[in-house]
């Protein structure tokens, strides 16, 4: 017996009211085959001028400024630095955890929302993993090189030798290095994972040998049968519990390396959960930073929709609301607690003469900036939005200069008072490490696919064979 055919009309009249309907994760509908297509074309097609004019000053900040400053400062020691008595850390650390935070957004959208079965991350999951796994590269170099020796680098790993070394695991230095290498690890097998049933695709769309024999080798012999999709499924679970759980334990381990000492600004238990929170609001920036632009040059508008870029706003503001609260907590406890040295630390960060502009950029932009994005007028201008976004990664990065810096360059004893300039290779360096970070996202958007296509095609109607538009019903032409 038959099924009965359910006409289009009566599928309207069926379906909830405008207002309840969820916005879909791609516009149009289009046909799955169509989808393919278009999410394959910038990986496939010609390169665009677009592309060559960003990837050129980025390829050149990451080949020339960065190994030149890098070099320097690796063959002269890290006094080529600002770095000085009391401000033994400086740029060096600021950047690190800067760096870090980026890192933080693309796993938290990707693994978290993915257990969470939020559909709408499928656009953009990919193109956040990634971000992620470029990030903590940059994050990985500081804490190599602002040891000073770095060929000793070696030492800090737990590798059997004649001399019987051993790692100090009671320094916060040791914490940094597992905490992120073990997060980019992580996030670089999340990330390559994901991937794979999208090499397939490609690998069967190539029209050179070269491509075929490349994707062939990514796709690891992915012919998408029922039984490797149930063992990909499982392990991706696996992964995403792992990603989800080192979003917190990273930055937590990173506030741990402040909190555990006793200079004041410093030795706070909340410092775990600031930074974990303010990594995930970096992130969230970032995140804006490259969506935007991205969908539109690359003509993605129907599949990173407004409504996608809505959602990450949203979650741009409850961190930035839980990050207000941190900063009054801060304030308050610094007050309450009666201690001088936290007091004068407190308020030589908004009041004092050195770098109270720092301070009062970090207020304004992530307190009064981010209260924008309530309305959902500004989170519809595409171009205001990417302004917070590049706005917040300024701030959260005066932030981190504040906290580190700020708490060191006025000690317990005015005699111990210094004041922190940065040099040209401080900056130079984070220059290349940014150079570096677009020039490895770049590459990565040209040559393989920055949507997942397999995630993005099961979401839609059309793939579900329950669905009066999908499935056995559309081909046997029941529209």
């Amino acid at each position: 017996m038959s099924e009965p055919v359910i006409s289009l009309e009566e599928l309207k009249r069926l379906a909830p009211p405008a207002e309840l309907r969820r916005a879909p994760v791609v516009e149009g509908s289009p046909d799955l085959g169509a989808l393919t297509d278009k999410l394959s074309e910038f990986a496939e097609g010609k390169t665009p001028r677009w592309w060559w004019i960003l990837f050129l000053p980025a390829a050149f900040a990451a080949t020339v400024i960065f190994p030149t400053c890098l070099f320097y400062q690796v063959f002269t020691g890290v006094g080529v630095w600002g770095n000085n008595h009391p401000v033994m850390w400086g740029l060096d650390i600021v950047n690190f955890i800067w760096w870090v935070g980026v890192a933080h957004a693309g796993t938290l959208i990707s693994a978290l929302l993915f257990l969470t079965r939020q559909h709408w991350r499928t656009s953009i999951g990919r193109m956040a993993e990634a971000m992620t796994v470029f990030s903590v590269m940059m994050a990985g170099l500081y804490p190599a090189i602002h040891v000073g020796r770095a060929w000793f680098d070696w030492f800090m790993f737990p590798i059997p030798n004649s001399n019987g070394l051993w790692p100090q695991f009671k320094s916060p230095l040791m914490w940094d290095v597992f905490a992120v290498n073990t997060y980019m690890m992580v996030s670089m097998l999340f990330w390559f994972m994901g991937m794979i049933p999208d090499f397939a695709v490609l690998r069967d769309r190539s029209t050179t040998r070269i491509r075929k024999a490349i994707f062939s080798l990514l796709a690891m012999g992915w012919t998408g049968s029922a039984r490797q999709w149930h063992h990909y499924e499982k392990a991706y679970v696996v992964l995403c519990g792992l990603c989800t759980l080192l979003v917190f334990t990273v930055s937590s381990i990173v506030g741990l390396d402040f909190c555990t000492s006793q200079i004041a600004g410093w030795h706070a238990t909340i410092f775990p959960l600031y930074f974990v929170i303010g990594a995930v609001f970096c992130g969230f920036g970032m995140v804006l930073v490259i969506l935007i632009p991205l969908r539109k040059w690359c003509g993605l508008e129907n599949i990173i929709t407004k409504s996608h870029l809505d959602k990450v706003a949203k979650l741009t503001l409850v961190s930035g609301l839980i990050i207000d609260y941190i900063y009054l907590m801060e304030f308050f406890i610094a007050w309450y607690s009666g201690d001088p040295y936290e007091r004068w630390v407190f308020g030589h960060r908004l009041f004092g003469h050195t770098y109270m502009y720092l301070g009062w950029a970090l207020v304004i932009i992530n307190v009064l900036v981010t209260q924008l994005l309530w309305f959902k007028k500004v989170r519809a201008n595409l171009a205001l939005l990417f302004i917070i976004g590049v706005l917040i990664n300024c701030g959260m990065w005066c932030e981190r200069f504040v906290i580190v810096v700020g708490s060191l360059y006025q000690d317990f004893l005015p005699a111990n008072w210094g004041k922190y300039m940065p040099t040209i290779w401080d900056v130079g360096l984070y220059i290349g490490t940014l150079g570096a970070f677009f020039m490895l996202y770049l590459l990565f958007v040209k040559f393989l696919p920055m949507i997942a296509i397999s995630e993005v095609k099961g979401v839609m109607p059309q793939a579900d064979p329950h669905h009066p538009l999908g499935g056995a019903k559309k081909e046997a032409g029941h529209e």
